[in-house]
């Protein structure tokens, strides 16, 4: 059990263990090889095999009593690491979009039943906003699969990791969506038709390439869900880009074609671009905003880590990283995998190769890049009086949607976790 003061010694698949494990097999052997011998020894004194086994029945039945406890403790210590190898391999690594099916994924209800129900409305656009790793991309891979098995189509496009020079022109941009849906369809390529006149307004033609050729060809409503777009806040075509979305909403209360086209926009931060009011998606449809995992939650991951806790032990975790789904279930892996116990991850947390080195660095790093940023994070753990919403501008969407800070009841800007008002006010 893991966070006990004595825990039970676990085996681990590094070459220290490996070692153990050949000495053990080793001394198994030589005992195996020296019964063998002394009865082999036993029988070439008497001369006679009969005479052995009738004066020495019981060295015999020793012999063979002990070659077959050493072949069982064997069997046993092998199928026993085998065991505990396999049930770490089974423990996902808290990486990326958690698979479907996965019992690593917590639903955060009524949110899932929610959108699986609104994706199915006509003219539907569901925005799910939350910082990184909150699970943002896990939910919205949940809710294409659900209009899948309703007999939609889906497409699932993400921002993250696009070449920042396709969102310096709008015509390329729009060109690059139209390709990428229709490759995800499995349907011929007619972008070049819809783009022939070089005076062509780009986002008609898009519209048009929607409306007049996907929508079209496909008999099935169509579920865009479009991952990150707060990638594209601070790029020129966001105002372009953003009307369009609302434009294709709003055309879907309406139109037959349009109807069948539904929209599912993730983001991270608040919306602090200027847009026209009748000319943004962000103001339409439904919003979601996904909370941090509660006790109960973070109480129903530790069956699929294979661990069994204390409400205290769970306290103490929470009390470092919160409800965070991502800190959380880092804590939750390295520990089921016996990396550390409990103690050790609470004190070595903030630690420069601790268990969050890597997650508290990247932060540090946009940090450092971003000194104005930086000046204000700092403000926020280490003043002595709590900051007002109003005090922090536009760092506060940044700040929010980086995951550092959070407004509590009162309308008080604070660190999201004790984490990172550890680590930050030594560093910044």
């Amino acid at each position: 059990m893991v966070g006990n003061k004595n825990p039970l010694p676990t085996l681990h698949d590094n070459s220290e263990n490996k070692d153990m494990l050949k000495k053990i097999g080793s001394a198994m052997n030589a005992l195996a090889i020296f019964l063998t011998i002394i009865g082999t020894i036993d029988y070439f004194f008497y001369g006679n095999i009969r005479d052995f086994f009738g004066k020495h029945a019981p060295l015999v039945l020793s012999l063979l009593a002990g070659i077959t406890v050493v072949l069982l403790i064997r069997w046993a210590i092998v199928s026993l690491f085998q065991k505990f190898k396999k049930n770490q391999d089974d423990i996902e690594e808290p990486e990326g979009q958690v698979p479907l099916n996965s019992p690593f994924y917590i639903e955060r209800p009524p949110i899932e039943s929610d959108c699986y129900r609104l994706v199915l409305k006509t003219d539907a656009l569901i925005r799910i906003k939350a910082p990184r790793q909150m699970g943002k991309s896990s939910l919205m891979t949940r809710i294409l699969h659900h209009a899948e098995q309703e007999g939609y189509r889906t497409i699932s496009l993400s921002f993250q990791g696009d070449d920042s020079t396709i969102f310096a022109n709008l015509e390329q941009f729009l060109q690059s969506l139209c390709r990428n849906v229709t490759e995800q369809l499995g349907l011929v390529d007619k972008v070049d038709e819809y783009w022939q006149s070089k005076r062509a307004n780009s986002k008609r033609c898009c519209s048009k390439y929607f409306k007049q050729y996907l929508l079209t060809e496909i008999t099935q409503p169509l579920v865009l869900g479009l991952d990150e777009v707060d990638i594209i806040f601070q790029e020129t075509i966001a105002t372009d880009f953003f009307g369009l979305l609302r434009t294709w909403h709003e055309n879907g209360k309406n139109d037959p074609d349009w109807k069948r086209l539904r929209l599912i926009l993730t983001y991270s931060q608040e919306v602090y671009i200027s847009l026209k009011i009748n000319q943004s998606p962000f103001n339409v449809g439904t919003a979601f905003e996904l909370p941090e995992f509660n006790q109960a939650q973070v109480q129903s991951l530790l069956g699929p880590h294979k661990l069994s806790w204390t409400e205290a032990q769970i306290e103490q975790l929470m009390g470092l990283v919160g409800g965070h789904p991502y800190l959380v279930r880092l804590a939750l892996y390295k520990i089921a995998r016996s990396e550390l116990n409990l103690a050790q991850l609470l004190k070595t947390a903030v630690n420069e190769k601790g268990p969050y080195a890597d997650h508290l660095h990247r932060h540090l790093n946009t940090l450092q890049q971003h000194p104005e940023l930086a000046k204000e994070f700092k403000n926020v753990i280490t003043t002595s009086e709590a900051l007002s919403v109003s005090e922090l501008g536009q760092s506060l969407f940044k700040l929010s949607g980086m995951g550092l800070i959070k407004i509590n009841e009162e309308n008080n800007v604070i660190a999201s976790c004790e984490l990172y008002r550890r680590y930050f006010k030594t560093r910044l």
